[in-house]
């Protein structure tokens, strides 16, 4: 009795779980080094996958992934993967685009970019301006009270905006009365 429930559980044990992504036309990806690139019309997309321990496999128009197990942990992982790959797909054909609004009470916000950075100006009457850093590729861009992110990643775009966002967080202040900052109002997948 005792064999079957061993053999039950190893077998348990080898299933893997396995699922792919497929790459519209005019999308490629390439896997090396532990380097997922995925290459499209509006750019490149390159992730890190050697700490995420799933088998990829890239054929013609799509890219299979296997988990080293059945489990819930594997499942999560297998998804999380599945996500990356389909996030970078989708930003290299389509983009991402997030819009921030500028709000301001009494004193006036002017709001510059500057090569790689964003330039808060006259933020509570701060002689110095906060600056917030452009993560890779994303292109800043502002228009009257609206600050426009655009690019390719989403991971980079998502962390541009956040860095314009805690760039103007007010410290030590009641946050419900001193609203002035730069906040993410709109994400949008083109």
């Amino acid at each position: 009795m005792s064999t079957s429930s061993e053999q039950k559980a190893s077998s348990k044990k080898s299933q893997n779980l396995n699922t792919a992504v497929e790459l519209p036309e005019g999308v490629s990806a390439k896997f090396k080094d532990g380097q997922v690139t995925v290459t499209g019309p509006l750019g490149k997309v390159s992730q890190d996958f050697s700490k995420i321990p799933v088998d990829l496999e890239i054929t013609g128009s799509s890219v299979k992934l296997v988990t080293h197990g059945a489990r819930r942990k594997n499942r999560s992982i297998i998804n999380t993967a599945r996500s990356l790959i389909s996030n970078a797909v989708l930003g290299v054909t389509k983009g991402y685009e997030y819009k921030l609004k500028v709000i301001y009470a009494h004193f006036p916000v002017t709001v510059k970019v500057q090569g790689k950075k964003v330039l808060v100006e006259n933020f509570y009457g701060e002689r110095s301006p906060r600056v917030a850093e452009i993560v890779g590729d994303t292109k800043a861009e502002v228009q009257g009270e609206d600050v426009i992110l655009n690019g390719v990643s989403i991971q980079d775009v998502g962390q541009t905006a956040a860095n314009l966002e805690q760039a103007t967080t007010v410290k030590r202040k009641d946050q419900r009365v001193f609203l002035d900052g730069v906040y993410v109002y709109e994400r949008i997948r083109k």
